[in-house]
């Protein structure tokens, strides 16, 4: 009888039996396997609690930088309204050298700032290096550009603008309206008055360009008309 192979336990089963040895297996098993490996997977453990805390400490900085830069941008933007340009231009350098979000903000300021004071060099030396900076997006670094063409063209050849603003000009280009119109002030100080007249033109009929520049192309067009 099955009771009989049962000692002590009446009325048991034989499955139960094999239950229970299929336990005490498998804790024998993950005896062994704690004793050979359980170390590694303490270690592992650890490493896994490190990282999460690195990030959530790394995430906290950032936060605390981005509040930090944020403060000190008002601060420079403060200045320029009490006509401390000098003062804010070093806060600006300061907070582009520190990086963060504010930083290419902080760039396009400052040489805003240097351009203002008479300073185009310095300006153009800005504009230019946020213009090759794979850091900033490409709408900054078109805007760059265009400014860095814009304070170099009283001193520098015209065909060499009108060149770097090309790519500008082209269909569904960010700037491009900004760009056909300096375009064609580059073409007028070359002496083409024709290609500028076409640029003026084209800039007029754009329906997508800002109002004011529509205007001013309008009345740049209609003066240069034969």
């Amino acid at each position: 009888m099955v009771a009989a192979l049962q000692p002590g336990r009446p009325g048991g089963r034989v499955s139960d039996i094999f239950r229970e040895i299929e336990d005490e297996l498998r804790r024998d098993n993950l005896l062994k396997l704690w004793s050979r490996y359980g170390r590694y997977i303490i270690i592992a453990v650890a490493v896994v609690l490190v990282i999460a805390g690195g990030v959530v400490a790394w995430r906290d900085h950032l936060a605390n930088q981005r509040r930090a830069a944020s403060v000190q941008y008002s601060g420079a933007l403060s200045l320029i309204g009490q006509s401390k340009d000098k003062d804010a231009a070093r806060m600006f350098a300061e907070i582009a050298q520190g990086g963060g979000g504010f930083a290419l903000l902080a760039q396009f300021e400052r040489a805003g700032l240097l351009a203002k004071s008479g300073d185009r060099a310095g300006a153009i030396a800005i504009y230019d290096a946020i213009a090759k900076s794979s850091d900033a997006g490409p709408e900054f670094r078109q805007l760059a550009t265009l400014l860095s063409v814009m304070q170099a063209l009283p001193d520098t050849g015209p065909k060499a603008a009108i060149a770097r603003l090309a790519p500008l000009t082209e269909s569904g280009q960010p700037w491009r309206a900004s760009a056909l119109s300096l375009t064609a002030a580059a073409e007028l100080k070359a002496g083409d008055k024709k290609t500028a007249l076409a640029v003026y033109k084209k800039l007029a009929d754009d329906l997508t360009a800002p109002a004011g520049l529509r205007a001013h192309a309008a009345e740049m067009a209609s003066a240069l008309a034969p």
